[in-house]
C-alpha cells in the first residue's frame, strides 16, 4: 500500500512551492493586504468552492478505493444512510494508503485512510468519523480553512488569478493543501469535537465504547506518531480515552 501522496507533496515540495510563491502578481490584481482582509471574509459559497477544489487535489493524488474494494466496501457499509448527518450533506471516501489518518472538510467530504481502518473496529472507527464532522459543523474546519488561505494570500495568491469556479490557481491548490495539513486545531477544538463524536455515536447507535477505545490504540502508538498520524495532529490520546470512558460510563448508566 502506498504512503500518502499528499504527504509526499509536503515533504518533496517545500522548498519548490516556497520559489513559486515569490512570482510576480499580474498588473490589475488586488494586493496583498486586501487578500488578507478577504481571506479572513471568505464566504460559505467561497468557503465550499475553495473546499471542493482541496478535495479535488487530493482526490487526484491519492488512490482511492472503487467499489469492490475491501476498504470501500467496509466503509460504504458502516456510512449508510448518513449521507446527510445534521443539515450536512456528506461524501466519503478512502485513500489506499498506509497513513493512519482520517479527515473532513468544509464541505462535508470525508476522508479515511486504509492504514486507520486496519487499526481500528468498526465502532472505533466510527467514532473517529464522527470526530471530524464534528470539527465541521463546529467550525472549526472553516477557521482552519481560512487560516490555510490567509498563509496563501500572504505569499501572493490571489483570486484574481483563478478561473471560473475556483478560488486558487490549479498551480497553487497543493500549497494550498499543505498550509491545511500543517494547520492544527486548537486543544478546545478537539474537545469540542470528540464530545460531538461521542454523541454522534450514541444517535446512530453505535457502540460508544468505540472511542474510549480508539484513543487508547492511538495513545499506544504516540511514541510512534509521525507527521501523517491522528498521533500527532491529536495530542493527549490518553487522557482523551479517560474522559471518553466517563462519559461511556454515564450513558450506561441511563440504561439502568
Amino acid at each position: 500500500m502506498k504512503r500518502s501522496l499528499l504527504l509526499l507533496f509536503i515533504s518533496l515540495t517545500t522548498f519548490a512551492a516556497q520559489a513559486q510563491f515569490g512570482k510576480i502578481l499580474k498588473k490589475g490584481n488586488v494586493d496583498a493586504g486586501k487578500k488578507l482582509v478577504k481571506a479572513a471574509t471568505l464566504s460559505d459559497e467561497e468557503m465550499a468552492t475553495l473546499s471542493l477544489q482541496s478535495v479535488e487535489w487530493m482526490d487526484g493524488n491519492n488512490p482511492i478505493a472503487e467499489a469492490g474494494d475491501p476498504y470501500g466496501d467496509r466503509l460504504q457499509k458502516l456510512v449508510s444512510g448518513l449521507e446527510n448527518e445534521d443539515g450536512l450533506n456528506l461524501n466519503f471516501k478512502v485513500y489506499l494508503v498506509t497513513d493512519i489518518n482520517a479527515f473532513a472538510t468544509p464541505d462535508g467530504s470525508v476522508r479515511v485512510m486504509a492504514g486507520l481502518m486496519d487499526l481500528m473496529t468498526d465502532e472505533e472507527l466510527m467514532s473517529i468519523i464522527g470526530h471530524e464532522i464534528g470539527h465541521v459543523k463546529l467550525g472549526h474546519s472553516k477557521k482552519r480553512y481560512q487560516s490555510a488561505y490567509s498563509i496563501s494570500a500572504a505569499k501572493d495568491l490571489a483570486a484574481a488569478n483563478t478561473g471560473v469556479g475556483k478560488i486558487l490557481t490549479d498551480e497553487k491548490i497543493g500549497g494550498f493543501v499543505e498550509n491545511v495539513a500543517n494547520a492544527q486545531f486548537s486543544q478546545t477544538h478537539e474537545s469540542a469535537s470528540d464530545e460531538y463524536g461521542f454523541k454522534f455515536l450514541v444517535v446512530h447507535g453505535f457502540d460508544y465504547h468505540g472511542m474510549e477505545s480508539a484513543f487508547k490504540k492511538l495513545a499506544e502508538l504516540s511514541d510512534d506518531g509521525g507527521k501523517g498520524s491522528l498521533t500527532a495532529s491529536h495530542p493527549g490520546s490518553a487522557k482523551r480515552s479517560e474522559r471518553a470512558k466517563k462519559w461511556a460510563e454515564k450513558e450506561d448508566a441511563k440504561k439502568k
